[in-house]
């Protein structure tokens, strides 16, 4: 899907009160962030690991759902979406008589501009810019407390291993606000070699779908990347999945988490 966004058209007046099923714990963590949350009637089994959803009945997602029906049951009047998108689960939705939200950031721009559809959509405008206010202001506060040196750390930031993908586009700038530089474009497919090549002093995994699961063994295991200053050194590390691959709020915490890793002298001052 190459668009970032799109809505089908609403199948509602705007007299009707929104139902909102979210299938992407991205939208249901902006959701919850602006104040939206009473508009949610059901979310996907991986929402509560970035948002309180509470007793929202729990779905599929839009690479499998194993019951349209579920959604049906719930009478939404939206439908959210986000990739990875499977296309038989997509036309199934398209089909049923609620609007569809699919959603694909790519950036750290397209990520705020969902922030505020889903504002406007929710009447929580003035909210949405608030958070995209907060969210701003936090990256900004941690490239103050970057340091101030030309050489800027290479960094591989991971988010499947097989076959090797770089963390989504946003994180590059993530890591740009830390003051380190990606050795590769984010969102693409990898290969050992070119990260043996650019010889990063950091490598993250945060590994979809797996929590902080990521195996730090498999990096060191690697033999084209022995001579890599970030296996010499023992510095590949796991951020959680949800903070670096949920392209909303999440993403405060998981840049203080690139942040502290890149320079964990900072922290060693900050316990003295």
């Amino acid at each position: 899907m190459v668009c970032y966004s799109f809505l089908v058209t609403m199948k509602t007046n705007r007299e009707e009160s929104i139902r909102i099923v979210s299938l992407a714990p991205s939208a249901t963590s902006i959701l919850c962030a602006i104040g939206a949350n009473r508009a949610l009637v059901g979310v996907t089994k991986w929402c509560a690991d970035v948002a309180p959803v509470n007793n929202l009945p729990k779905l599929g997602d839009c690479w499998h759902m194993e019951s349209m029906d579920e959604i049906v049951r719930l009478k939404p009047t939206l439908v959210i979406g986000s990739v990875p998108y499977k296309q038989e689960t997509v036309a199934k939705l398209l089909e049923k008589p609620f609007a569809f939200l699919a959603m694909n950031p790519r950036t750290l721009a397209n990520i705020n501009a969902d922030i505020r559809l889903l504002g406007g959509i929710t009447q929580k405008a003035a909210a949405a810019e608030g958070l995209v206010k907060k969210m701003r202001s936090a990256f900004l506060k941690i490239a103050k407390k970057t340091r101030r040196s030309k050489q800027r750390v290479p960094v591989y930031c991971e988010a499947w291993p097989n076959p090797r993908i770089s963390s989504p586009p946003w994180v590059e700038e993530l890591v740009n606000f830390c003051g380190a530089e990606m050795i590769v474009r984010g969102g693409e497919k990898v290969s050992e070699a070119q990260v043996a090549a650019a010889k990063p002093e950091l490598i993250v995994l945060a590994w979809a779908a797996t929590g902080s699961k990521a195996d730090p063994r498999q990096a060191y295991s690697v033999t084209a990347w022995k001579d890599v200053p970030a296996i010499q050194n023992r510095r590949v590390h796991v951020i959680s999945d949800e903070l670096l691959n949920t392209p909303g709020p999440p993403l405060i915490e998981g840049a203080s988490a690139l942040h502290k890793l890149l320079y964990p002298e900072n922290r060693m001052r900050e316990r003295l």
